[in-house]
């Protein structure tokens, strides 16, 4: 008989606290990658995702993350970012910028709002001059970026990585 018995929709994990990481993102292109960041954030416990414009949650695609996360709706992000920063939290893009750290290399502040661009244009210069700090995923090929959706994934799986329990800093010190 197989050793590995196939467990599907297994329950999820116990966080003891609740993570205190915000997403954030302007009107995306596309309502696919907004629901597809909205399922990864619900995987990932995150509470609350801030985004501006029209924006819809497709449920088929969410997969019901919609159902366990405050998803607020605003005209635009830099109000609402000043707010955070105010009450402690540290604003980190995920962007390519002439001082971005390497995503692996970071370590995140424990109150981060994670500032996710638009897929075409990336995060505007009137929220570039609000942030802290800005991480990128290094690309070894052609396109020379990845999906928003996709870098979101890879972005909130760091920061689990880094505090897997939702209260301390894991024991996985980040690579230098």
């Amino acid at each position: 008989m197989n050793q590995f018995i196939h467990q599907r929709h297994k329950p999820p994990s116990a966080l003891e606290n609740a993570r205190p990481l915000i997403l954030a993102c302007p009107q995306l292109r596309s309502n696919v990658n907004l629901s597809r960041m909205v399922r990864a954030a619900s995987c990932c416990g995150i509470n609350r995702l801030i985004t501006c414009g029209n924006s819809k949650v497709d449920p088929t695609i969410s997969r019901g993350g919609e159902e366990q996360l405050s998803l607020e709706i605003r005209r635009s992000l830099p109000p609402v970012l000043k707010k955070l920063r105010s009450a402690g939290y540290t604003l980190v893009g995920l962007e390519q910028t002439t001082h971005s750290k390497n995503l692996h290399d970071y370590s995140f502040p424990k109150k981060t709002v994670l500032v996710v661009g638009h897929e075409r244009h990336g995060l505007e210069e009137p929220i570039l001059e609000l942030l802290d700090a800005t991480v990128e995923i290094p690309v070894y090929g052609l396109p020379f970026s990845y999906n928003v959706a996709t870098a979101t994934a890879m972005a909130l799986y760091e920061y689990c990585r880094q505090y897997p329990t939702g209260l301390q800093q894991s024991s996985y010190p980040a690579r230098t």
